[in-house]
């Protein structure tokens, strides 16, 4: 069977798989990501190499953060700023010959879901990515909605609540991210930080009232920019990604936020909106996304 490898490159860490030409990995290698671009095309080219000892593949597919244009150029790279400007396809594809397909991360993960997750059939959905900011998909009629400038998608940069100070920290991406969304806000008034998110939901299940205080806050946010892509494209399903998507509590959490302001909106209390659920492939979205471009280009 032809396979492929998938690279999933994150702010914190890459995911490598192999994977076939049905989306199933076989194997996975995972780096952290370093701060500068030499050392990580060198443990990209490492992980492919590591990988490629198992037996021949056809080629890579790779999900990537930012603004990603069409040859492989990232006009932005997320958290891996040391990638801006810089064009990532030509650069894999002359360390490793082989043939180079480069997705924006929010996207692939989209793909995924489509092809073998929870969007199955469902020809217009939106999907957000909840990680160190937050990504975006549209899909339209069962293709990704790219926008003029490659930058659809970009649901992070909404402004959802007030600053007056700084616009941007009033930005879906500063309010309902993972990391600098609820992990920061949380930070700035607790005396003893956390770095997982996980340790916020065990504080607030002990009774914590700052960490109760910032999940209200946390979801009234991510729900206000959720409502908002709701009524401007009328989804049949909205997939929610990232690590946080697997906590049951949290979608239990946000569905019912969801409900309490579409009830206190007049326009909207009476229709039936789009279902918002986790995604079903996780961490391993970005992968199979990425190589299933690769397969339908053949």
């Amino acid at each position: 069977m032809t396979m492929y490898i998938g690279i999933d490159i994150g702010g914190t860490s890459i995911k490598c798989g192999l994977v076939d030409a049905h989306g199933h990995i076989s194997r996975k290698v995972t780096r952290p990501t370093a701060t500068v671009k030499v050392d990580i095309m060198a443990d990209l080219v490492a992980m492919i190499q590591e990988l490629q000892a198992d037996g021949p593949v056809a080629g890579i597919g790779v999900s990537m953060p930012g603004v990603v244009q069409s040859d492989g150029f990232l006009t932005t790279a997320g958290a891996v700023t040391v990638f801006e400007r810089i064009n990532l396809q030509a650069e894999l594809h002359a360390q490793t010959q082989l043939p180079v397909i480069i997705e924006n991360d929010a996207n692939a993960a989209a793909i995924a879901e489509q092809w073998l997750g929870v969007a199955q059939n469902v020809p217009n959905y939106l999907s957000l990515v909840l990680g160190t900011g937050v990504g975006g998909a549209l899909v339209i009629n069962n293709q990704i909605y790219r926008g003029a400038h490659a930058r659809s998608g970009e649901f992070g940069w909404m402004v959802v609540d007030d600053d007056e100070i700084d616009t941007e920290m009033g930005t879906l991406n500063f309010r309902g991210a993972t990391v600098i969304g609820l992990i920061r806000r949380y930070n700035q008034f607790s005396a003893k930080p956390v770095t997982d998110a996980r340790e916020i939901f065990d504080r607030a299940d002990a009774g914590e009232v700052l960490a109760q205080h910032i999940f209200h806050s946390y979801y009234y946010s991510l729900a206000k920019g959720i409502i908002n892509l709701m009524v401007a494209f009328d989804p049949e399903l909205v997939v929610i990604g990232g690590g946080i998507s697997a906590n049951t509590t949290f979608m239990t959490d946000l569905n019912a936020t969801i409900a309490d302001l579409q009830a206190n909106h007049n326009s909207i209390n009476h229709l039936t909106l789009a279902s918002v659920v986790p995604a079903k492939l996780r961490n391993d979205a970005g992968m199979i996304g990425a190589v299933y471009q690769l397969i339908k280009r053949g």
